[in-house]
């Protein structure tokens, strides 16, 4: 198996563990640290989570050009090119400590109305330990982004694997033990290092890869930026789509609402994820494609190939929870966490056709095209994040997601047009072979849906696992028998063909 079948592989196997056991911890956390702390670590965790996108889109860069490197087969340029992303990151480290000194300063004018003063005493604390976590985490980023721009996923993903793992037993051991949301952080500090040390030593004793202060080149640093500015203002935009509502929340409202909202946030993100392992490991290709000149037409038929794969997982998912998803939030962290469902369930709606074309947005990292987007996508977000604030008092935590998805979608419509514009991708087709055989199998899946929803009245964990099973059960079994194409059957049977041979030893 190569390593980007494998990286897929294990990147769906992080997505499970992490989103079962983050169902499974989730509740636990907040019965530990109850509702106000709770909302008082997203809140934090959120505002830190700005200073975050001071990594520039320099991740990103280094995935983008190492792939062009490797498949020049420039040696020298690489060296270059990573000597002189380290020496930015060195910076960048360093523009970190002195923001995060000054906004430690400033809590207490931006918090001071909506939090208490042992949670302004907390949340002084968390937000020190989450900037010296940054500080180290951005430039240690940059060895995972050498292994996927090597392509060489497996190791980067195991080791997340084995993090995901040893913090969840060690989360639950903290908490019974009587740890806080400062223990949290720490822990997550502790670990974070541990991974990078790891990373470090695999590209330079695996990769062979070598870096050097005489491999600094400034005209290279134009370069650099005129490429991950856009990447930058995207993953700004990013921040600001899940954090922002939490901030402005936790300024206008209170760390309950916050806790809300975040659980919200939370389901939502785990949606994206399931698109992101099949999405996260094309940038390489996509890179490929570009130095061989590829035309539009082929472009858009690998968005098509990709984007049918992720659409089927997301709609399943998007199907149980549209149907299940209040249940779940009742039995999972309590009635009063209801609102959360409304948030989430506008997320993954809005998200699935950005998550869909997802081969094409890499397309266009990879021909350095991305300025069009950020500029969309910022000014549109500044657009609704300002619908969003008035739209709080009437529709509390509901309004200000409605607000930012409302430009989250618009923003896409225009990138949609503009991969026309750049790439001739072919818009008519893309829609029309994306969503062939498998909505209208989406929609009759609904339909029985609610009939098994009607027929099955317990209200428990055993009741609900039995309306997701028998969903998914009708879903799975009309996509195969209606919806999927040759190649969808080659890969799904050849998927079977291999465990069968697994399990039997063959």
């Amino acid at each position: 198996m190569s390593q980007l079948k494998k990286g897929v592989l294990l990147s769906y196997v992080t997505i499970i563990l992490t989103n079962v056991i983050g169902l499974a911890l989730t509740p636990f956390i907040i019965r530990s640290l109850g509702d106000a702390e709770y909302g008082l670590y997203a809140l934090i965790g959120a505002f830190v989570g700005y200073i975050s996108v001071l990594d520039l889109g320099l991740n990103n860069t280094i995935v983008r050009y190492v792939a062009k490197f490797r498949a020049e087969k420039d040696k020298n340029g690489e060296e270059s090119f990573l000597s002189t992303t380290m020496i930015i990151y060195g910076f960048i480290s360093l523009i970190i400590g002195v923001i995060g000194t000054i906004l430690y300063y400033n809590l207490e004018s931006l918090f001071g109305s909506s939090l208490t003063s042992v949670e302004l005493s907390k949340a002084k604390l968390m937000f020190l330990i989450l900037i010296f976590n940054i500080a180290i985490t951005l430039p240690g980023g940059a060895f995972t982004a050498i292994c996927n721009g090597y392509e060489h996923f497996v190791f980067p993903r195991t080791i997340n694997i084995a993090r995901y793992l040893v913090r969840s037993a060690a989360v639950v051991g903290l908490l019974y033990l009587g740890g806080d949301a400062i223990g949290l952080v720490l822990l997550d500090t502790a670990l974070n290092l541990a991974v990078i040390v790891i990373n470090i030593w695999y590209v330079v004793t695996k990769l062979k890869i070598k870096f050097s202060l005489s491999g600094f080149q400034f005209p290279l640093i134009k370069e650099i930026f005129s490429y991950s500015i856009w990447i930058f203002v995207m993953a700004l935009v990013y921040q600001f789509q899940w954090k922002g509502g939490q901030v402005i929340l936790g300024i206008e409202t209170n760390t309950v609402t916050v806790a809300i909202y975040a659980v919200g946030i939370l389901l939502g993100t785990y949606y994206g994820a399931f698109a992101s392992a099949i999405n996260g490991v094309f940038l390489p290709k996509a890179m490929q494609m570009v130095v061989k000149n590829a035309s539009g037409k082929t472009l858009t038929a690998e968005t098509i190939r990709i984007g049918r794969i992720t659409l089927i997982v997301l709609l399943g998912i998007l199907g149980a929870f549209s149907l299940y998803g209040k249940q779940f939030i009742t039995l999972w962290v309590g009635a009063n966490y209801l609102d959360a469902w409304p948030i989430a369930l506008l997320i993954m709606l809005v998200s699935t056709n950005i998550l869909v074309q997802s081969f094409a947005d890499s397309t266009l990292k990879a021909k350095k095209l991305f300025r069009f987007k950020g500029l969309s996508y910022i000014i549109l977000l500044v657009g609704g994040t300002i619908l969003g604030y008035f739209l709080i008092k009437p529709l509390n935590s509901f309004g200000i997601i409605l607000g930012i998805a409302t430009s989250w979608a618009l923003s896409q419509l225009l990138v949609t047009f503009y991969f026309k514009k750049k790439m001739d991708f072919q818009i008519k087709d893309f829609y029309s072979e994306l969503f062939k055989g498998i909505l209208p199998v989406f929609i009759i899946s609904i339909g029985i849906g609610f009939l098994i929803d009607y027929l099955i009245q317990f209200k428990n964990w055993i009741g609900f696992f039995i309306k997701v099973i028998l969903f998914l059960t009708v879903y799975i079994l009309l996509i195969l028998r209606f919806a999927i194409n040759n190649y969808e059957k080659n890969l799904f049977y050849g998927l079977i063909s291999k465990k069968e041979k697994i399990i039997n030893g063959t």
